[in-house]
């Protein structure tokens, strides 16, 4: 158990009054700060210990994170984010489903019973006390996607009101043999389980059903099963989320199997006929009966922002960030049941902690603005950097970039730098400078499919037209190379990931956090150093929304 750190009056006079005792010198002077190892560790190990509880929102855990990070912010002479406050609320709903046991699927000549969590997942985003559908016709819907811009609409002709839809994970492009459609192998938002639900919900569908297939969702099925029909948390909306569809979730592919053999579609390839532009739904001629009961919970939640002011263009800004919370105590997994979220996420706060620790001892202030926003609830879907997104406190249209940072290498350093959603903007150019810097290469997102361009809070950042960094050592260990860096990494997915087993240890190798930090502070001081902002690249999806708010600000 690690006592958190006391506020000391005495140690924050002095740091806030740091850089007055420093010869000034400009931003481009070659003055080498060093990310600390020893300054990433001491975070990490406090962090993911077992007194923080797993860092879930609304828990002790919180309490104890957001104040942990308040105190550290404060010993390091920043100014609070958000007015005279280091904090800015977010105001979420939990809602804890109880579901039924059993999901019972009837068709013309046979009943089939399919059990909670070893079959299927379902919650709700409703604030309902009792849901219950009977006899719903299930509709399969391809891949569950109405895209105008790829000509393509798996709802296309079909009603679906008190219906529920059945659809793939992924997009048409994923393993397909036509490049063409969507982006190929790597994931559209189309293919994210979160635009799946959205488009049911304005198909005005009764629920949603998405077939799980590892590859596909980057993912094993214990993901699901550890979180399926857990406590939720969402934004509190006026209408208690009303337009959702009542019932979303998962089943496994084994379940589906089943269920299309019930519906007359034995030895059907249902990807293949998914991947045509001619797709059209259909209903299956079974129906499906389910039901669950929900309790709720308002509260607020907390970002933790704090800055540091510009000596030049304190009106600009650059955001660095990553998001402090994990999944809390939940189920018992070989006899452990505190998911610390060592490297997911106490390994990019702590970074980012870090690289705040080394702005302060710079000679003289950045010129412009740097604030170091850690956001909540990502684990529940991005909901902490959604609200900061809607919400902004700083000016979308004065921020510079966004550099996010979420699950840190934690098996030494890497001869190369990989960036989700390469070719979207000129951060990459910046990566690629300060990578090659370091004696690096840069590699595009390695499991593009997978999809983690939207499964991180650099997202929402992006949506709203800021330029955005996620990258980090890819998989060409320095010693080892690349076979031992994809076997790390899919170690952590199969083993780790979402597990209490991601937890820390004092004998991991660092230098690979410490590389990557050092490079996102060496890009955000260059840019702190400059006049011009980044922009996005032809092509991207983002880049209208920027161009748009840059020719409002003139």
């Amino acid at each position: 158990m690690k006592r958190l750190p006391l506020f000391l009056l005495g140690s924050v006079l002095i740091a806030l009054n740091c850089w007055n005792c420093q010869p000034a010198i400009s931003e481009g002077d070659a003055v080498e700060v060093k990310i600390e190892a020893a300054a990433i560790d001491g975070f990490m190990e406090a962090l993911a210990s077992d007194d923080f509880e797993g860092r879930k929102p609304f828990t002790d855990g919180e309490t104890k994170t957001v104040e942990y990070l308040k105190t550290e912010f404060e010993k390091m002479g920043l100014e609070p984010g958000n007015g005279d406050s280091y904090f800015q609320e977010v105001p979420l709903v939990e809602i804890s489903p109880n579901p039924a046991e059993i999901m019972t699927v009837k068709g013309k000549d046979k009943s089939m019973d399919f059990k909670l969590v070893d079959d299927f997942a379902i919650y709700t985003q409703r604030e309902q006390a009792e849901i219950k559908i009977e006899d719903a016709p299930l509709v399969f819907c391809g891949y569950g996607i109405v895209a105008p811009e790829y000509d393509w609409n798996d709802y296309e002709g079909m009603d679906m009101a008190g219906k529920i839809a059945v659809v793939l994970v992924n997009d048409p492009g994923f393993q397909g043999e036509d490049t063409t459609i969507f982006k190929g192998n790597t994931m559209t938002y189309y293919g994210r389980w979160t635009y799946k639900y959205e488009e049911a919900a304005r198909q005005g569908a009764a629920g949603v059903l998405i077939v799980h297939e590892t590859n596909a969702a980057g993912y094993p099925w214990f993901v699901i099963k550890g979180s399926g029909s857990s406590p939720k948390l969402d934004l509190q909306t006026p209408d208690g989320n009303a337009g959702l569809c009542a019932v979303q979730g998962w089943m496994t592919l084994t379940t589906a199997a089943k269920i299309f053999d019930v519906a007359g579609m034995r030895g059907t390839d249902i990807y293949t006929i998914s991947r045509s532009r001619d797709f059209k739904p259909f209903d299956l001629g079974v129906t499906a009966s389910m039901s669950l009961t929900n309790t709720f919970k308002k509260d607020v939640s907390q970002n933790v922002v704090a800055m540091i002011r510009g000596s030049k263009r304190p009106d600009e800004y650059i955001i660095y960030s990553a998001h402090w919370d994990h999944m809390g105590i939940g189920a018992v997994v070989k006899g452990d049941s505190i998911y610390n979220g060592a490297v997911d996420n106490a390994s990019g706060t702590s970074c980012v902690l870090a690289i705040a620790k080394a702005f302060t001892e710079l000679p003289e202030k950045p010129e412009r603005s740097i604030v170091f926003l850690i956001v909540t609830a990502e684990e529940q879907g991005l909901l902490g950097s959604a609200y900061y997104g809607a919400n902004p406190i700083f000016p979308v249209v004065n921020t510079v970039a966004n550099i996010n940072m979420d699950a840190m290498n934690a098996f030494g350093e890497m001869k190369d730098l990989e960036i989700v959603g390469y070719g979207h903007s000129e951060m990459d150019d910046y990566a690629r400078e300060a990578a090659e810097a370091q004696g690096r290469y840069i590699v595009p997102d390695q499991e593009s499919e997978k999809g983690f361009f939207f499964r991180s809070d650099h997202f929402n950042f992006a949506k709203v037209g800021i330029p955005a960094l996620y990258a980090a050592g890819g998989m060409d260990h320095v010693e080892k190379g690349k076979e031992f860096g994809k076997a790390q990494r899919d170690a952590f997915t199969a083993e780790r990931y979402h597990q209490p087993s991601d937890h820390y240890t004092d004998d991991w190798d660092l230098s690979g956090m410490v590389q990557d930090a050092q490079l996102f502070f060496n890009i955000g001081r260059r840019l702190a150093g400059e006049e011009t902002f980044p922009q996005w690249k032809e092509g991207s999806e983002f880049k209208a929304k920027r161009d748009a708010d840059m020719k409002l600000k003139g």
